[in-house]
């Protein structure tokens, strides 16, 4: 069963430079595997700094997190969290 949340993004200059790097930081901490995507566009991996480069997403847009892990429930509203209010880290588990 795939686990998904769909987010607005919370940093004001989207997923790029900065942002995506606190990103894909967090992806690569979980320790699962996390796919993101924007519109029509095929997911990517959500621990690859290019990828997630590539997608484009500016601030205010919508992206998909995805995961099909088993117990990626908590997670993924962490990474949720993280994107949507534009954080500096991951917050903190429970």
């Amino acid at each position: 069963m795939t686990t998904e949340r769909r987010v607005t993004v919370g940093w004001p200059e989207g997923l790029h430079a900065r942002p995506a790097s606190i990103f894909v930081r967090a992806v690569t901490g979980a320790g699962i595997p996390v796919t993101i995507a924007k519109g029509d566009a095929p997911a990517v991996n959500a621990a690859s700094m290019l990828a997630v480069l590539a997608l484009g997403a500016e601030g205010g847009e919508e992206v998909v997190l995805a995961s099909g892990a088993d117990g990626a429930e908590e997670t993924m509203d962490r990474l949720a969290k993280l994107v949507s209010e534009g954080l500096e880290e991951l917050p903190a588990a429970g």
